[in-house]
């Protein structure tokens, strides 16, 4: 679940030419509620499938 995170936190922040939280205002929020979804949803997968 803490791999989305990662991948999501490193591809944004190894690309310094285009990165999007410098030039949109909203880049942050997203990245941190992108990280959000992608990191709950597995748990309610799980859960829906009754495998927790």
């Amino acid at each position: 679940m803490l791999f989305a995170p990662t991948l999501v936190g490193t591809s944004s922040g190894m690309d310094l030419v285009a990165m999007p939280e410098l030039y949109w205002a909203f880049g942050y929020p997203f990245a941190i509620l992108l990280m959000a979804v992608v990191c709950t949803s597995p748990y309610f997968v799980c859960k829906r499938r009754h495998w927790l």
